[in-house]
């Protein structure tokens, strides 16, 4: 045990090695991010958006689920087992979505991704959080999550440009059968299990058993503050939803090309990712609550101001920015909000808890936002989505958080 040591410089190659794996991970997402609506619509001829958005319900659905039983998982077997198992679902995605006869085989194809996906975040964020410990949790996380939305940036302006010369699924299962596979060696060989590092960090504060599923669910709901962040979270990932699965078909409707929607689709994770190093920082000193509630304002203005356009690329583009910049003030604190509350014992089951209310919004979303743009339009569905946003904000803004960035 004396041989381990937290901190970021002293476990420097296993963290850069974690950070490019949560890169792969966001990849796998991104390649369906700008693209994959359109092969419902022009491929399989699917003209409701609720039909459409069942993909990212069903992605949502199925990671929401993975999250939730990561923690257990984590504590019961090796952090790096659970990383594995991850991306030996993601694996055989491509080949499906490269052979899928209907558009009902893509949206089941969704659900080995999202349950991939959910196991391999949870499992980024929660060992890299026990390689840091607890005075540089916030900066860890932001270079965590700039890892992942790089990475979904990258791949969706990828898939953008390459469906203009070859066709839309081609791109997205070719790029996730290479994703799948250098994630799975990457997490096979060189990564090492951190559970050494958790037993060590938590000897500071006394003996502790792993919190039970139960009680990190029944935890979510009745502390103010893991509450608080829950229904943030889950909203976020709401409107995330609607820039996945609605905003292509709402350009494509304005003439906006496969290039000109993969732009769009990408500008929002890349400000994102880039932005959350330095708002993981900033949380470290500034305190989580803050830059929680100006992250949902902000994206609540952003959504305003995508509905206003009409679908115009130019307000688009402009939103896209404003909905990075404010998904990166929010993203990554709120998971080190819920870290500084617990233990570090109840650490992986309280994150995977967070990431299941978070990644329910994903259901909510494409559900909800589907069948309004079927009823009321498109524009409609976005305007709804930015009150319910800046509503999200203004609960934050009313509950009182620990004065300390950290509880260590």
């Amino acid at each position: 045990m004396s041989s381990i040591r937290l901190g970021l410089r002293a476990n420097a190659r296993q963290f850069s090695l974690l950070v490019g794996i949560t890169g792969l991970v966001g990849a796998a997402a991104g390649l369906e991010r700008s693209v994959l609506p359109l092969v419902g619509e022009e491929e399989f001829g699917i003209a409701s958006r609720t039909a459409i958005l069942a993909f990212v319900a069903t992605f949502g659905a199925a990671k929401a689920a993975a999250n939730l039983f990561s923690g257990p998982l984590a504590e019961r077997s090796a952090r790096k087992r659970v990383l594995v198992l991850g991306w030996l679902l993601v694996l055989p995605v491509g080949p499906i979505v490269a052979l899928a006869p209907s558009w009902t085989t893509i949206v089941a194809a969704n659900a080995l991704l999202g349950a991939g996906q959910g196991l391999a975040w949870s499992m980024t964020i929660v060992m890299k959080i026990d390689l840091v410990g607890p005075a540089r949790r916030g900066l860890a996380l932001g270079l965590n999550e700039a890892a992942g939305y790089l990475g979904v940036a990258v791949a969706a302006f990828a898939t953008g440009a390459a469906a203009s010369a070859v066709s839309p699924r081609t791109a997205v299962w070719v790029g996730m059968a290479g994703v799948s596979a250098l994630g799975l060696l990457a997490s096979l060989v060189p990564a090492r299990d951190t559970s050494a590092h958790v037993a060590h960090e938590q000897a500071a504060h006394g003996a502790a058993r792993a919190a039970s599923l139960r009680h990190a669910l029944g935890a979510s709901v009745r502390a103010p503050v893991l509450r608080a962040c829950s229904q943030a979270g889950f909203v976020n990932n709401l409107n995330d939803a609607v820039l996945w699965g609605l905003v292509p078909l709402y350009l494509a409707a304005r003439g906006a090309t496969a290039a000109e929607i993969g732009l769009a689709a990408g500008l929002y994770p890349a400000v994102w990712g880039l932005g959350q190093v330095a708002t993981g920082w900033a949380s470290d000193h500034l305190g989580r609550k803050p830059l929680v509630v100006a992250g949902m304002l902000v994206q609540g203005a952003a959504l305003a101001l995508l509905a206003a356009g009409g679908g115009d690329l130019a307000s688009a583009l402009v939103a896209s920015v404003l909905l990075g910049l404010g998904t990166a003030l929010a993203y990554p604190t709120l998971i080190a909000a819920v870290s500084d509350v617990v233990s570090p014992r109840e650490r992986a089951p309280a994150v995977g808890v967070y990431r299941f209310w978070r990644d329910a919004g994903f259901v909510a979303g494409a559900v909800a936002v589907g069948l309004v743009a079927d009823a009321a339009g498109a524009q409609a569905a976005i305007g709804v989505t930015a009150a319910l946003t800046a509503l999200s904000g203004v609960w934050v803004a009313a509950v009182r958080f620990a004065t300390s960035a950290s509880r260590g």
